[in-house]
């Protein structure tokens, strides 16, 4: 199938071009962006443009930042194709409902991705935990923003989410290997007094059958990075590492990969079986969770953020 990339940026150039050039699903067949584009491949800098002069380009991957999205995805949809959205899928929980709808209402395929959900070892902790019952869980997740988003000044603004970007990363693994939802009960944002979004966030979760629930995430962390989940039950404990691509249960190492090995192969491999059945995935646990980290969250202010 044919395919416009929406967004030439680090994330496209780095995982979604290599993903689709590597599949027997899709042909990258133009992509969009004011900026960016990708050697020997059509490019516009409008989509409508796109759209309307492209009419045999079916499906439409964006990788903008949130707050652009929503209109991009509405005018994909609007002209009938199927709209495939990076995480998270939109600013607002509002406007990725109104995505679901006009999706329906159209009869196309949209996929919010979690690609985080696709590393190594998240489907087999999913296994081991699905009979277990939990006593604890802490996420540490703690990375050094300059590392991976230099120059990115829209991730300090209103709708950028701060270390939730990173953080809601790990909200998919948790939604999707615990058994049970769970909700926030209390948070902590530490927000530098120059910026509109946190760089840190200590998060409780209210579990229905009263395990304590975790999650630490920063943005500061400098030297190794931090990826790692612990779940403790009465039949052992498991830890999910590395952003999901190492797993050890009770010490012993059951898998490792790559971080990021796979991952957005499996995410274009779904996305090709969404169009093919005519179906939609669009899971909004992971950003219901950060809506309400913000709606609960004490906001402590911090020192000032220097790129």
């Amino acid at each position: 199938m044919k395919l416009g990339l929406v967004g030439i940026g680090k994330i496209a150039l780095d995982q979604h071009v290599p993903a689709i050039t590597d599949s027997a699903d899709w042909e990258l067949a133009a992509t969009v962006s004011r900026n960016g584009s990708v050697e020997g491949v059509s490019a516009f800098d409008d989509l409508q443009l796109m759209l309307d002069t492209r009419p045999d380009i079916r499906v439409v991957s964006l990788c903008l930042p949130p707050v652009p999205r929503f209109a991009y995805a509405m005018q994909a949809l609007e002209a009938g194709r199927h709209v495939m959205l990076e995480k998270p899928p939109g600013a607002t929980l509002a406007e990725s409902h109104a995505l679901l709808a006009k999706a329906h209402e159209k009869g196309v395929s949209i996929y919010a991705t979690w690609h985080s959900r696709q590393a190594d070892m998240v489907a087999a902790a999913k296994t081991w935990l699905s009979d277990k019952t939990l006593e604890s869980l802490h996420i540490t997740w703690k990375e050094d923003v300059r590392r991976w988003h230099p120059g990115q000044a829209w991730i300090w603004e209103p709708g950028g989410l701060g270390v939730f970007d990173p953080g809601i990363n790990a909200l998919s693994i948790l939604t999707e290997i615990l058994p049970h939802d769970i909700h926030v009960s209390a948070a902590t944002l530490e927000v530098p007094e120059n910026c509109q979004t946190p760089i840190a966030a200590q998060i409780s979760f209210e579990h229905p059958q009263g395990a304590k629930v975790s999650a630490d995430f920063d943005w500061r962390q400098e030297g190794p990075q931090t990826w790692s989940i612990e779940a403790k039950t009465p039949d052992g404990t498991l830890i999910l590492s590395d952003g999901g691509a190492k797993l050890e249960l009770d010490g012993v190492q059951i898998g490792t990969a790559s971080a990021l090995a796979g991952e957005y192969p499996r995410l274009y491999a779904q996305m090709a079986r969404l169009v093919g059945q005519g179906g939609v995935d669009m899971d909004l646990r992971p950003m219901t969770l950060v809506c309400d980290a913000f709606t609960l969250g004490r906001r402590l202010t911090v020192a000032p953020f220097l790129p």
